[in-house]
Order: C-alpha cells, then sequence, then structure tokens
C-alpha cells in the first residue's frame, strides 16, 4: 500500500463493487456508489439539454444509466459540459439514428474524449454501445475529473496565491496537480477556522465528517445558515448524513451520500470538494500583482495528446515543463511511441532520493536519458538541447522534442496501417499532401492545397472536402459558413475538427490551428485523415 493525496492505495475489493460477468474474458467489477453518484451530476448538469430531455432524469437504480449512453449523444454533451465546444452539436446525428449512426457518435465520444485528455484504452464505440459497465464508468470519470479540475488552478484563480507556505516560492505552487491543491485548500480554511483539524487525503482523514462540517461553515455565505450541528451526531453515518445537509445549503451535495464519506471513496470525496471549491472558492483576492504565464494553444495540445497517451501522472500543471523535469513523463511518452526503446531497469531512476543535491541530479540524468534517445534513437534534430533544457523547463526546447514525438507518433499509426495494406516503407509528409489532393480530385472536389500552411486550409473548405471525399454524405454543405468572418471561421473550424473525429480520425488540433494554417497541426490532421481513409 502507498500514500495518495486519496489515503491508502491499493487492498482488497472496494465497498460497494459489483461484479459483472463478462463472459470468455473473465468477470470486472465496478462501484455502484460511482454510478449512483455520475448519474445524479449527469442529472444535474445536463438538466437544460434539449437533446438529452428525453433521456432525463435517469434513475440510479438499475441499468437505466448504462443504456442511456447506448446512442452517443449524452457522452457528447457530458464533454462539452467538461469543456465547452469540444463538440459541435450539429454534428451530432440526432434522428432517425441507426447503428451506423450511432457508432459514428461514439466514434465522435471517444476521439473527443481523447482530445480533451482522457486516457481511452482499449475501448471502442461497440463497448460503448453495448453497455459494457466498468469502461463506460471509467471514461465517465475521466470526463468529469478533467471538468471539475480544469479550473483549479493559479490561471482562473490568483487567488491560490494565498495557499503558498513558508520558503515556498509560486513555481512549487504551480508544480501541484490539482488534487494537492485541493488538500492545500481544505487545510487552509481549516485553519482560518481557528481548527487545529488537517487532512492528508480525501479517504480516511474525512471519514468522521469533522474537517467537512468546519469547511462548510467556513466558506458557506453567513446568508446560507450553514451549522455544525453534525458534530453533535455519534454515529458516523447519520453525522455523515447532517453534514450533507448543510452542503444542501449551498446547493453542492453532490458526488457523495453519507455512506461514501464514512467509507472514504476516494474519487467521490475529490469530486464533491472539488466542487466545492468550484463554488465556493471563499479565498480573498490577492492584492499584489501575480505573473501568471498562462498555457499556450501549442501547450494545450501537447498537454492533451500525452495524457491521452495514459501517461502517468496526468500532465496538468501550467505551464507543463513543471510536470517534466525530473524526465519521466517524457521517457513515458517515448516508450509510448515506440514501446521498449527506454531501458527503464538500468537508465532511469523512478524513485528520488531524499537528498537534495542527489535528487537533482538523478532528475537531470533521467533528462539527459531522453535527450540521448531522442538523438541517436528517434534521429530526432536535438541540436543545442541537452537535458538541463528539460530539467529547467526551457519551452523551445522543450516543445521541440514534444513536437517531433507527437509527429512520429502520428506517423507510426498512419505508416501501421499502411503496412497492413501492404505499402511498404515510410509515409513521408509529400505523401500525404499527394494523397490529400488525389483524394479531393478524385471525389470531384475542386478544392486542393500546397502545403500543410497554405492559407487556404484557413476557411476549413478544404479539410471539410477530404472528410466528405472519405466518407461521402458526412458533411452537411448548408453548415459551412462562406462570408470569411472570424465567427464564421471558427464554425467552419470547429465543425471540421468534429467531423474529422466523427469519422475516426485522432484531432489534437485546435479551431485557431486550422484558421491559422499553422503547419505542423494541419499536417496531424491530414495524417489522422489519412489514417482513417486507408484503415
Amino acid at each position: 500500500m502507498t500514500d495518495t493525496p486519496y489515503g491508502k492505495r491499493g487492498g482488497g475489493r472496494a465497498v460497494g463493487q459489483v461484479q459483472v460477468h463478462a463472459g470468455h474474458s473473465g468477470s470486472h467489477s465496478y462501484d455502484e456508489e460511482e454510478k449512483v453518484a455520475f448519474v445524479d451530476w449527469i442529472n444535474d448538469v445536463l438538466a437544460d439539454d434539449p437533446l438529452c430531455a428525453p433521456k432525463l432524469p435517469i434513475s440510479i437504480e438499475g441499468d437505466e444509466f448504462f443504456s442511456a449512453v447506448h446512442d452517443g449523444i449524452l457522452l457528447c454533451k457530458l464533454i462539452n459540459d467538461a469543456v465547452p465546444d469540444t463538440i459541435d452539436d450539429r454534428a451530432l446525428n440526432t434522428k432517425k439514428l441507426s447503428t451506423f449512426t450511432i457508432h459514428e457518435n461514439q466514434t465522435l465520444a471517444i476521439n473527443s474524449a481523447k482530445g480533451i485528455g482522457c486516457s481511452v484504452v482499449n475501448i471502442g464505440p461497440k463497448d460503448l454501445m453495448d453497455g459494457t459497465k466498468h469502461l463506460i464508468l471509467g471514461l465517465v470519470w475521466q470526463i468529469v475529473k478533467i471538468g471539475l479540475l480544469s479550473k483549479i488552478n493559479l490561471t482562473v484563480h490568483p487567488e491560490l496565491y494565498r495557499l503558498l507556505q513558508p520558503g515556498e516560492t509560486l513555481e512549487d505552487l504551480l508544480k501541484l496537480p490539482a488534487e494537492q491543491l485541493l488538500l492545500r485548500w481544505v487545510n487552509y480554511q481549516l485553519a482560518q477556522a481557528g481548527s487545529s483539524k488537517r487532512i492528508k487525503n480525501f479517504q480516511g482523514d474525512i471519514a468522521d465528517s469533522e474537517a467537512y462540517s468546519i469547511l462548510l461553515k467556513q466558506i458557506g455565505p453567513s446568508r446560507c445558515g450553514v451549522d455544525m450541528s453534525a458534530m453533535n451526531e455519534s454515529d458516523k453515518v447519520k453525522r455523515a448524513d447532517k453534514m450533507l445537509q448543510q452542503a444542501d445549503k449551498l446547493d453542492c451535495r453532490k458526488f457523495v451520500r453519507p455512506k461514501d464519506v464514512v467509507n472514504g471513496v476516494p474519487k467521490l470525496n475529490l469530486a464533491f470538494v472539488a466542487n466545492l471549491f468550484n463554488h465556493y472558492p471563499a479565498l480573498d483576492p490577492v492584492e499584489e500583482e501575480i505573473k501568471i504565464i498562462e498555457e499556450t494553444r501549442e501547450e494545450k495540445s501537447f498537454r492533451n495528446w500525452m495524457n491521452s497517451l495514459g501517461v502517468d501522472p496526468y500532465v496538468d500543471s501550467v505551464p507543463l515543463y513543471l510536470d517534466l523535469q525530473d524526465g519521466l513523463i517524457i521517457l513515458q511518452v517515448m516508450d509510448k511511441v515506440d514501446p521498449g526503446c527506454v531501458d527503464w531497469n538500468n537508465r532511469v531512476t523512478r524513485n528520488f532520493s531524499r537528498i537534495g543535491a542527489k535528487a537533482k541530479m538523478e532528475k537531470l540524468e533521467n533528462c539527459n536519458y531522453a535527450v540521448e534517445l531522442a538523438k541517436k534513437h528517434f534521429n530526432f534534430s536535438v541540436v543545442g538541447i541537452d537535458g538541463n533544457d528539460i530539467r529547467e523547463g526551457k519551452p523551445m526546447m522543450v516543445l521541440s522534442i514534444l513536437w517531433q514525438l507527437m509527429r512520429r507518433n502520428v506517423l507510426n499509426i498512419l505508416h501501421d496501417i499502411a503496412a497492413k495494406k501492404g505499402k511498404t516503407g515510410k509515409i513521408e509528409e509529400h505523401e500525404i499532401i499527394a494523397w490529400a489532393n488525389d483524394k479531393l480530385s478524385g471525389a470531384g472536389k475542386s478544392s486542393s492545397f500546397r502545403s500543410f500552411s497554405d492559407p487556404c486550409l484557413g476557411d476549413s473548405t478544404v479539410m471539410l472536402d477530404l472528410i466528405d471525399s472519405i466518407r461521402p454524405g458526412s458533411v452537411n454543405p448548408d453548415l459551412i459558413l462562406t462570408d470569411g468572418s472570424e465567427a464564421s471561421l471558427e464554425k467552419n473550424a470547429k465543425l471540421c475538427i468534429t467531423l474529422a473525429r466523427k469519422i475516426g480520425a485522432v484531432v489534437f488540433a485546435l479551431p485557431e490551428d486550422i484558421i491559422e494554417s499553422n503547419k505542423k497541426m494541419c499536417m496531424t490532421v491530414f495524417a489522422s485523415l489519412m489514417a482513417v481513409d486507408l484503415a
């Protein structure tokens, strides 16, 4: 067992786990309390969505939830709730649904989930259509968590600066994942309330409801009448119920039921606290000016891409370089791009020394090894880059390596598919351009382009024509706006990304990348579309 922000990890079967027989593959379990929590959340956040209205409210009893996600609409709308405007609703299939159009919706949901940073491994549209319980709940948790934690950072809340501890710098705070920030926030509020109570996890430390009762009283506006009456109850379950009645006064009785608190269900308690913070951060504005570096589009795309590969820990620092400074994440990415290329046993330190100077050297050695692999194994251009650049988080140097890894990853996928079709040799960028133009002309389209930075890509017409060439009838021409305004260009680009994902392309580009004809990100879009066509 190991200590985590959620408490001790490991051990036996969790409370409330349900075993599901899975035929020849054995059985899988899922947590009933998670299902109940997610259903309640979905009923709330999607209550006013007209496309979801026929399905809501979903009963927390039985398997109605797993049937409700069958057509893909609910998952797509949940993704948009977590990260607004990820999916263009106009591309959703909503009427006279068939197996094919439902499959398209689920493909869109899966690829959009990857696009916002979910790790979607061994999950296909059919799994979601068939209501495979443990896979659905795993995906839903990732989506919900991304939405809940997306605003818990110093960019959105500079007042989190108040959580700095003596001797720390702003960079120390920026390095903390959102879960750790939430722990600090709870303890800060406990201290503000004059309590000596402190928590180290969202599991056993909150099971007696004391920390929650103090927290709710501290952050709740006086008009809400939150009190500490729960602490007069000796029975833990009844105490938790009374505590949650106080949370209800703040309209924040979400994710946990009394037994979830008493049993210290980690995911749900994290979600409960995150929701509290998002509604009532209760931190005084910072008077002094704090220089916060906002995440660039390029950084956001790389972060989502790395997270979609399933790196651990999740990359959520802003700027992302802070999560890469020990070399482990970049080495994981390299191993995902080319499995087996990293010598984990002999060249990598994963558990660092407690002696500061030695730990610094161990991390630098990891970073040096990453640069060595980039140069000698991947044959990347790393002129002027050394391990210390990663260690110090130098943006230009780190982004150079990440871009080359993303490019290799995309081309590897394309090469593997082409090899299955009998094509030998590597596929080069000029071949992708030639393929796209041939595909366009073969489908009778008048559009074409010369390079991945061709200004003509900016209105999305070329990409939309290509999507329609790959999957005839998939693009409704009435949805394409031609007035050239900024708003129209943005709508076209969003539609383009959504439709690309809907036909099976994994896209990490953002609408602005298309509008600006960003050479790097446009290349990844065309390569992904070529992979769909070849497959």
